[in-house]
């Protein structure tokens, strides 16, 4: 009886609530089908990033690119027929390799800038670098053999040869008091190599998880929604009022109802709360307690039974 009351409990449920982890999806269509690079494109923005306003002494870090071009941003992607489709939100996974490159970019990129005061053009020459080297990865084994062809890369669809540049002198244990402007871009171009080298190398090796669906939801379940900027016991209480399936016939995004509204949600981020029937049918506050019918307050807990509800 004690480890039943327990199970029911909302507070102590809240401090260890557990996730729906359905099975990974398949690849989609786009990855398989042929067709021309870029005809289906997946954008992450990676930023904000700080760039100075002018060379020497005395500049400004400003991020003003956005608020100039947001306008003329717009109208081109409209001219273009460009069709977003977004993902819910806090689900990086639903996006896959395009959230996988921004991480690995943005993750090294952080740490080769430190507190360089970068123009806006040295920053965009810096940029453009690393993005040589990323389509620059090879997509097949490389083979220990020198007489094997070149491996396949990204450059290859994108140009039809391989992203290579000038070899240059390595400015990586170079002290950057003594380096010129150009030279200082190069280093940095030269760190994000090798800190990201060792990490694409690490992620070669073959990783399975989500084999298998662990639990679903329905429509009507009350559950929790999960938010990393509050502490466990004032996430939102909602009910599940519409599940989304994949191609696949498998559900992992819901939309719940709370007091603020409709929220959309993926599995990964909804807990469903260990609760029965009768309290299914109860209204529920801000704060995921049971209302009191009679109007004089609110109870600390959700009641086991209607009976416990009229005394």
């Amino acid at each position: 009886m004690a480890k039943q009351i327990a199970h029911k409990c909302y507070k102590c449920f809240r401090m260890k609530a557990q996730t729906i982890n359905p099975i990974m999806g398949q690849l989609p269509e786009q990855r398989l089908d042929p067709g021309y690079p870029f005809q289906t494109t997946g954008v992450d923005y990676c930023g904000p990033l700080q760039a100075a306003d002018r060379k020497g002494r005395g500049s400004k870090t400003i991020k003003n690119f956005l608020k100039q071009e947001s306008l003329n941003l717009a109208q081109y992607m409209a001219n273009e027929g460009i069709d977003f489709k977004f993902i819910p939100a806090y689900t990086p996974h639903f996006g896959g390799i395009w959230e996988a490159g921004v991480k690995s970019v943005k993750y090294h990129l952080l740490r080769v800038l430190g507190n360089a005061r970068l123009t806006f053009e040295e920053l965009y020459t810096v940029l453009v670098q690393i993005e040589s080297i990323l389509n620059s990865r090879p997509l097949s084994p490389i083979s220990s053999d020198p007489n094997d062809l070149t491996p396949l890369t990204p450059g290859h669809f994108l140009v039809g040869r391989p992203l290579t540049a000038l070899p240059t002198s390595s400015l990586i244990n170079v002290n950057p008091n003594r380096l010129q402007r150009w030279e200082l871009v190069e280093q940095l171009r030269q760190n994000f190599w090798i800190r990201w080298q060792k990490e694409y190398v690490s992620e070669l090796q073959q990783r399975t998880k989500w084999k298998t669906s662990k639990g679903d939801l329905k429509e009507g379940t009350m559950v929790v929604i999960k938010d990393d900027a509050l502490p466990p016991l004032k996430w939102s209480l909602g009910r599940v009022r519409r599940v989304f399936p994949g191609p696949d016939g498998v559900n992992r995004v819901a939309d719940i109802e709370t007091t603020k509204g409709l929220t959309r949600r993926a599995f990964n981020k909804i807990c469903p709360l260990p609760i029965n029937e009768a309290v299914e049918t109860q209204d529920f506050n801000v704060g995921g307690h049971v209302k009191d019918q009679r109007g004089t307050g609110e109870m600390s807990a959700p009641p086991r039974s209607t009976d416990e509800l009229a005394h």
